[in-house]
């Protein structure tokens, strides 16, 4: 499966899936469908699928407006079909769903919304998080809370590390800055930190990014890692309370 990036509105990024068997095509939370129509009339492609992983604006924001050009299948949260515009399929946590013979696996990531989910496919080691995971950072809580974005960050950080995150923001430079304030002594972040400011300087994208590297490096996976308990000073507590404390400093900073 061939994937590509899409910029969208000031930090988005919509996610092209093609599929060149079956000529499946796919884009994962369209902000807006002017960039993506765009982007299917350069390449010649037909829009087959929209997958969104919750319902938040700027995720969602295309749909309608897509499927009146293409009809196209919309394919979203269960948990949160209401809020889904168009929606077609609804899926939940251990369904596939296939993309012209690409198939994705679905899990209930519940935290930054009440239902968000997230897609894995698997053969392709590709995980489309929506807000749930960025590269050094997660999604601010609106609608649930700490423990239970610790669970679901917790499920997709059992993936392999080879994982490809393709989240659906460009946060990752100022997600750098507090990752090395909250987390001074992790050399690997550190190296991570400086080669992003490189790479953005320069106007490179910094997503997808490894799940290994997220793993060493990203303080919201890493909750249960004495040292980042020790670094914000709750060594012996739950990784719940130092997530939601981490959580919380990164809300202020």
């Amino acid at each position: 499966m061939e994937i590509e990036r899409i910029p969208c509105r000031k930090d988005n990024y919509v996610w092209l899936l093609h599929e060149s068997t079956s000529g499946a095509v796919a884009v994962v939370d369209p902000a807006d469908a002017e960039p993506v129509e765009a982007r299917l009339a350069a390449r010649g492609l037909r829009l087959t699928h929209i997958l969104n992983t919750h319902h938040h604006g700027d995720h969602v924001g295309g749909n309608l407006a897509l499927k009146a050009r293409w009809n196209c299948k919309i394919i979203g949260p269960r948990a949160d079909a209401a809020r889904i515009p168009g929606i077609d399929a609804e899926v939940g946590d251990g369904d596939m769903y296939d993309i012209g013979g690409a198939p994705a696996k679905v899990f209930d990531v519940p935290g930054h919304t009440r239902g968000h989910i997230a897609y894995w496919f698997a053969k392709d080691r590709a995980l489309f998080c929506g807000d749930t995971i960025f590269a050094l950072g997660c999604g601010r809580l609106f609608e649930g809370s700490p423990a239970q974005m610790w669970n679901s960050l917790g499920k997709l950080r059992a993936l392999p590390d080879d994982t490809q995150v393709y989240c659906a923001h460009e946060y990752t430079q100022s997600n750098a800055r507090f990752a090395v304030h909250v987390d001074p002594g992790n050399v690997a972040l550190a190296a991570r930190a400086k080669e992003i400011d490189i790479a953005r300087a320069r106007g490179e994208a910094t997503v997808p990014s490894p799940l290994g590297l997220e793993k060493r490096t990203n303080p919201f996976l890493r909750a249960d890692d004495p040292g980042l308990a020790a670094a914000v000073g709750l060594t012996g507590a739950p990784p719940e309370a130092v997530f939601a404390a981490v959580r919380a400093a990164k809300d202020q900073f």
